[in-house]
């Protein structure tokens, strides 16, 4: 038994540094496409409370449409992992080939669906002061998920590949473009709000441009340059194997979305607080998301390479360190949270409300990165179904409810909606581990 023991802590140390570095950059392009909303938050803040509501609004369903989109590029990063792990560049070129088309059908549907989305913001009780400027930007960030989602399958190629910083370097190049142009538009040409949206359309723009030089140009991705054919069969087989990814991680974005929604409900400056925290705490979450993402990676190559015995060292050495970097992001939010809303805002109670609302976005940290790497690891194993059932049950019979209850039934308040919702994570941060011990003991 003891000598078990060591062979797995052994193994669990072997995976530290592949994960560690994978995850670095991952994380670090994960953090370019946040940096980009809160170029935009930092930009749109001196127009005052209500400018930066609405685009605490526009972000809130945001949010829902990019967590489902995620589910497809988290496909193709996988199928591309997969076939690599297996040294089939064929079959990496025509999961990506296929991805892209599925990514520009669905960006596409995304932006339609956030267009005929704008008419319901007022029955969903969102302040009125709001909506009478909320319109251009809504449709100018509609535009944007297009171009988003094409770079993101684009960058799963370079990440599956071992190029990670490739596609951090074509992101920032992004966020780089994003800081001149906002200003630009929103303070030399007085376009307000809507220029907010115009400048992240050209950032993103900018960063797909040269994500597909690199692709088309670089002597190391000449392999999977390969001309291959690509039937609407496999643009469908990917679709459904996404679909009840998609559907789990609406579920969890939607859930979020619907907190901002909630904030509407509290008015204008429960909303405003709740976008300063929620673009200072996106930047966070790229921990999680990226740890998830090595973790997809690292999984599907050794799914790939039919090494099973690896895949729970893969996951113990990911908890180990999302653990580590949540707990420093908890106390970043706790010792500084007041100082950071004080940079975006001048409202007195917005910056206390965001204040608090910090401590409560610390609270969750931990049990974030646990569910979201696990999550990440059995989407590596192609486990999508009873993941997102697990998921779906988090947020919506339990987190949601509980928002509602201790908000505003209880009268907590914004507290009480923040309160609710890590109910629904730590259920995920029980569930998931526990679904992905099953399935690597059962196949071991």
């Amino acid at each position: 038994m003891k000598e078990q023991d060591h062979t797995s802590r052994a193994s669990t140390r072997v995976e530290f540094m592949p994960l560690f570095r994978l995850a670095v950059p991952l994380m670090a392009g994960l953090a370019a496409a946040l940096l980009i909303g809160v170029v935009d938050t930092v930009m749109i803040s001196p127009l005052g409370t209500v400018p930066l509501a609405a685009a605490g609004v526009t972000t809130a369903v945001l949010i829902i449409l990019i967590s489902t989109l995620w589910g497809i590029i988290t496909v193709i990063s996988v199928q591309i992992s997969q076939a690599e792990g297996a040294g089939n560049p064929v079959r990496v070129a025509v999961a990506l080939r296929s991805g892209l088309l599925l990514c520009l059908l669905a960006g596409g549907g995304a932006a339609l669906v956030m267009i005929a989305t704008y008419p319901l913001l007022g029955p969903l009780g969102q302040p009125e002061e709001v909506l009478a400027i909320l319109l251009p930007y809504w449709l100018s960030m509609a535009v944007w998920i297009i171009p988003f989602t094409l770079f993101f399958g684009l960058k799963a190629l370079f990440d599956a590949v071992d190029r990670p910083w490739t596609a951090v370097g074509l992101s920032y190049l992004g966020v780089l473009f994003n800081v001149p142009a906002n200003y630009a538009f929103i303070h030399v040409f007085g376009l307000g709000i809507l220029g907010a949206g115009l400048a992240s359309i050209l950032s993103q723009c900018v960063s797909l441009l040269a994500a597909w030089m690199v692709l088309t140009r670089a002597p190391g991705l000449a392999t999977f340059r390969q001309k291959v054919s690509v039937a609407w069969s496999d643009v469908r087989a990917q679709f459904r194997e996404a679909l009840p990814l998609c559907l789990g991680y609406a579920g969890e974005g939607g859930a979020y979305a619907v907190v901002g929604l909630m904030m509407g409900w509290l008015g204008s400056e429960a909303l405003a607080a709740h976008q300063i925290v929620n673009a200072l705490a996106g930047l966070a979450y790229m921990i999680p998301l990226g740890m998830a993402g090595a973790a997809s990676i690292r999984v599907g190559l050794a799914v790939g390479a039919g090494r099973r015995e690896r895949l729970r060292p893969i996951l113990k050495a990911s908890f180990i360190m999302v653990t580590l970097w949540q707990g420093l992001a908890a106390v970043i939010f706790i010792t500084a949270g007041q100082t950071m809303a004080e940079t975006m805002s001048d409202d007195a109670a917005v910056i206390d409300l965001a204040a608090t609302l910090f401590v409560m976005v610390a609270a969750l940290q931990i049990a974030d990165g646990i569910q979201g790497t696990s999550l990440g690891a059995l989407r590596g194993m192609s486990d999508m179904n009873l993941p997102t059932v697990i998921t779906l049950a988090a947020y919506w019979p339990l987190a949601l409810p509980a928002s509602y209850l201790l908000g505003f039934v209880l009268d907590f308040g914004a507290v009480g909606v923040w309160l609710g919702y890590t109910l629904g994570l730590a259920m995920a941060a029980i569930g998931l581990p526990w679904r992905f011990w099953t399935l690597t003991e059962a196949r071991r």
